[in-house]
This record gives structure tokens, C-alpha cells and sequence, in this order.
């Protein structure tokens, strides 16, 4: 690579669903927030937020997907999954982390 030769930083992301799994990953939370001795006012805005992100719809002027909400997010999500005993969701989320974050 030559000095003026700009990189290609997503070509290791080729044949990674990263969206497919974020969204996978949701679907997996929701389940559990649909239990309200689960839920709490954090995880109330969080969805509130993915709700946003699922419509296309911009959150403080930014648009979101739900791989920026697992991204921003990530230790919430660890704990959560952790405290539920959730190890599906555990290594989907440690798959996410490593391969597209």
C-alpha cells in the first residue's frame, strides 16, 4: 500500500451479518423485557430508542440501526444478559463485539 492509496476498513467485515445478528440480539432482549420484574426505567428509554432505530427514525438528530445501540450500549447489555443467565444472548453479543464493533 502506497502512502496515497486510501484503505478499505469494512473488507473484514465480508460474508459478517452484523445487522442480521444485531437484530437477532434484539429480538432476544425484547423477550426478556416483556417480563416487567425485568424491566426498569432504563431499559423503558433503551427501548424507546430501538423503537426509533426499528422505524428509521432519527434519535437526538442522529440515525441509529441497532448495532449503534449494542455498540453504545455494550456493557448494559453484558450485565443484563449476565444477570439473566441469558448465555445465548451472552455469546451472540460476544460475537457481535468482536466481529463488528
Amino acid at each position: 500500500m502506497t502512502l496515497t492509496q486510501e484503505p478499505d476498513r469494512y473488507v473484514s467485515f465480508k460474508d459478517i451479518d452484523c445487522a442480521g445478528n444485531s437484530k437477532l440480539l434484539m429480538v432476544m432482549l425484547k423477550k426478556h423485557l416483556e417480563d416487567p420484574a425485568k424491566n426498569n426505567a432504563f431499559w423503558e428509554m433503551f427501548t424507546d430508542k430501538l423503537g426509533k432505530a426499528e422505524r428509521g427514525e432519527t434519535v437526538n438528530g442522529i440515525q441509529i440501526d441497532e448495532l449503534f445501540l449494542i455498540h453504545a450500549y455494550i456493557n448494559n447489555l453484558q450485565e443484563f444478559f449476565e444477570d439473566h443467565e441469558d448465555d445465548e444472548a451472552m455469546a451472540l453479543l460476544k460475537k457481535i463485539e468482536r466481529e463488528c464493533c
